[in-house]
């Protein structure tokens, strides 16, 4: 008799947990989807799955937990599509590749990823690192050891010798060396499939690739096409073989055409995109990562004297305005268009400045959320579980105080942050 009243209350005690639900009681939400703020709503969370939302204030169980946001502004968790959590640039950052050790890139990034997670940002594409560590990260994170956004990262960048990906640029003959596909240097369609198969091995999810010359690479030229036709048709024939797609870092005009004509997914920066470009972007189903902020973040510090190396600095002086003007041309064309900051360049957990520079160019504010919400998850194929409040999407939640669509700048101030159910701010 004594273990079936046990085991009754074990049943009762379980059922309990099962039903108990957290219910988030806000003022205005922001779904992701729908193009109008919905005020007054409950949203209803079970474990780490939205179960269910609701108009009004619903009145809790004595099971329940109540987050009161009735003063806030609800949203999905964010997305940003290009991120490099494994730094910071700084004016020591060409010194710094010489005295840094993996670990301590792996450390750094741990805080980065913290940061960005607490900025309101609970999903990031992670495009080219050091040493694998945001593959590392990435594992910790889902293992629950150290908090970040969920992590979709390409690993190391695939570029060609003296390319924008090329690290040793500006060293001395004698160190530095003739890398190869395992260090992301390609050259020639083996190599370029081989250093993809690398990739994979590693357990990247992406393939990056540097299209084009680069503006903090210190080479002459931002611009130049970097890889062959064949090249490229090899990089993304082999990464389609193995379930991954391409993201290619492109300014110029002739090594984005060639990039897109190969069929990567996305071009990243794009500076200067012409209307033939776009034109193919919108044939191909190609999306534009924009990443103003960190056009904008690089012309600002050009101005200091000293703070970028000689061959940088003029490039970087010249991007911002180019960079902005582009995006609004692109926007304008109809080329899809999906959030994207470049964070790394400028700090982390300022991604949210890239909404004001979008909106500066004439994207709408609610555009420019669901840029960074719905259409970033079915960019990243995370539709079916991210991007938006809706009932069975995984519970990634934020708050602003005050209404976004009237001042976009509020979303640089979130306040809460939900992770699969979890609070971390």
């Amino acid at each position: 008799m004594k273990k079936i009243i046990t085991c009754i209350f074990s049943i009762i005690f379980i059922n309990n947990l099962i039903h108990a639900e957290t219910l988030i009681h806000a003022g205005k939400v922001i779904d992701g989807i729908s193009n109008k703020i919905q005020p007054n709503m409950t949203i209803h969370i079970e474990g780490n799955i939205i179960s269910n939302i609701s108009s009004g204030f619903a009145k809790p169980s004595d099971k329940d937990k109540v987050i009161n946001l009735k003063e806030s502004t609800v949203l999905p968790g964010l997305i940003d599509t290009h991120v490099h959590l494994t730094g910071e640039y700084n004016a020591k950052s060409q010194l710094q590749r010489f005295v840094l050790n993996e670990a301590d890139y792996a450390l750094n990034a741990s805080l980065y990823a913290k940061k960005t997670l607490e900025a309101g940002f609970t999903v990031v594409r992670n495009l080219g690192d050091s040493y694998n560590a945001t593959i590392a990260l990435r594992k910790a994170i889902n293992n629950k050891v150290v908090p970040g956004p969920l992590i979709l990262t390409a690993g190391k960048t695939l570029s060609s010798t003296g390319g924008h990906g090329d690290s040793t640029n500006g060293w001395a003959k004698s160190i530095m060396g003739d890398h190869g596909p395992k260090n992301g240097i390609v050259n020639g369609t083996d190599d370029a499939r081989k250093a993809v198969r690398q990739r994979y091995k590693d357990g990247a999810d992406w393939i990056k690739i540097t299209a084009t010359g680069g503006v903090l690479s210190v080479a002459k030229s931002g611009q130049n096409p970097q890889f062959t036709d064949m090249e490229l048709n090899a990089i993304v024939e082999t990464a389609n073989d193995y379930g991954m797609r391409v993201a290619a870092h492109a300014h110029g005009t002739e090594g984005m055409k060639r990039a897109v004509l190969a069929g990567v997914a996305s071009i990243e920066h794009g500076t200067y995109m012409d209307r033939e470009i776009m034109k193919i972007m919108k044939q191909q189903g190609t999306y534009f990562v924009p990443t103003l902020l960190a056009g904008n973040w690089v012309a600002e510090k050009a101005k200091i004297d000293g703070f970028f190396p000689d061959l940088v600095r003029p490039k970087a002086a010249e991007i911002g305005p180019i960079a902005i003007n582009t995006f609004a041309e692109a926007y304008e064309f109809g080329v899809p268009i999906v959030f994207g900051t470049d964070t790394g360049v400028s700090a982390h957990g300022d991604n949210a400045q890239e909404f004001a520079l979008m909106v500066k160019a004439g994207m709408p504010e609610m555009e420019a959320i669901q840029s960074a919400t719905s259409i970033a998850a079915d960019f990243l194929e995370l539709g079916d579980t991210h991007g938006s409040i809706t009932e069975g999407k995984v519970a990634d939640i934020i708050a602003v105080q005050g209404n976004p669509l009237e001042n976009i700048r509020l979303m640089e101030n979130v306040h809460f942050v939900m992770k699969e159910g979890m609070i971390f701010k």
